[in-house]
């Protein structure tokens, strides 16, 4: 079996040889760039991860797991725009460079590459890998959309946050798996395991973005710190710190979510403290560390020796354990 380091230089290696270099440079440039910012390239990496549970040579599928990359990278672009971010991995994101035009035209470009980079795979698990990714494809626009109603809204509740997160982040994650062991020939059960693993994987995965966004170190995150906090956006912790709150602690948020001229910093500071204050910080640590075990008791199902499972689990666990 490949380490996981092995697997990551092969992904890369592949998408680094993929030819957009044609014209008309303004619709294949932003799309290199994008690519070339490289990253974990988490999904990638468990589809290849989950073939190599069952199979050792996972060159056949490399254009499978490239097309979750390209797929993955297509709802950046337009996330981004979307959030008017203006950095992706500490670099300025493509509506920043090149406008939101090209974010969106050279996004859908990306999106047609994923599906060309996909139909390549062996015919006989075409139609159920397409099934696959077509429902992950219509849960992940569910969820973004869930996500952009969220800004209007002041009841939200957590469980509601969570199945957005679920739609949003978790879905692709579990069908890279679960693709990545239909290639290897794994059974249907097997398969619904790494799925059910990668959606409690992906729930922790995000709520542990959510906590980095507050309590990271952007030049480990790659992301400016306090972001969610500006946008007064319905994260895990946000959700919790009203419902937690006493009526000094809500007031004080409610203000600061009311504050349309303020500080941002200052703001920023002032509404991590109520979190501090509220328990926040430790809530969401327990949640993230209850859907990490969730997700490894689903992988200690898996009908293969644990020995096969150790490169899975170490990758896993190395995500669950960023620097803050």
């Amino acid at each position: 079996m490949l380490t996981s380091s092995q697997l990551l230089e092969k992904i890369n290696g592949y998408i680094a040889d993929l030819a957009y270099s044609h014209e008309p440079r303004g619709l294949y440039a932003p799309i290199e760039y994008v690519l070339s910012l490289g990253g974990k390239r988490i999904r990638p990496v468990l589809m290849l991860m989950a073939y190599n549970l069952y199979k050792e040579d996972v060159d056949g599928i490399l254009s499978s797991a490239a097309s979750i990359e390209m797929y993955h990278n297509y709802t950046l672009l337009h996330d981004d725009l979307m959030d008017c971010a203006d950095m992706r991995r500490g670099k300025p994101t493509v509506h920043k460079m090149w406008g939101g035009n090209a974010a969106i035209l050279s996004g859908d470009t990306m999106l047609v590459l994923a599906y060309q980079l996909l139909s390549s795979c062996d015919i006989s698990y075409l139609k159920n890998v397409l099934d696959i990714f077509n429902r992950t494809a219509l849960e992940i626009g569910e969820g973004q959309q869930y996500d952009m109603e969220f800004e209007k809204r002041d009841d939200v509740s957590e469980e509601e946050y969570i199945e957005m997160i679920r739609l949003k982040t978790s879905v692709l994650l579990a069908a890279s798996l679960k693709i990545g062991a239909i290639l290897a020939g794994a059974s249907v059960g097997e398969a619904q395991k790494l799925y059910d693993f990668g959606i409690q994987i992906g729930l922790a995965f995000q709520l542990q973005d959510d906590y980095l966004d507050v309590y990271g170190d952007v030049a480990v995150f790659g992301k400016n710190i306090g972001g969610d906090i500006l946008c007064n956006k319905k994260t895990y912790m946000l959700i919790n710190a009203f419902r937690l709150a006493d009526m000094n602690q809500r007031k004080e948020l409610e203000s600061w979510i009311a504050c349309r001229e303020c500080d941002p910093q200052e703001k920023i500071k002032a509404v991590t403290l109520l979190y501090d204050a509220i328990g926040i910080k430790e809530l969401c640590n327990k949640k993230i560390e209850d859907y990490f075990q969730k997700g490894m008791a689903c992988l200690d199902r898996l009908g293969i020796p644990d020995t096969r499972k150790v490169v899975l689990r170490s990758f896993v666990e190395s995500l669950m354990h960023r620097s803050v």
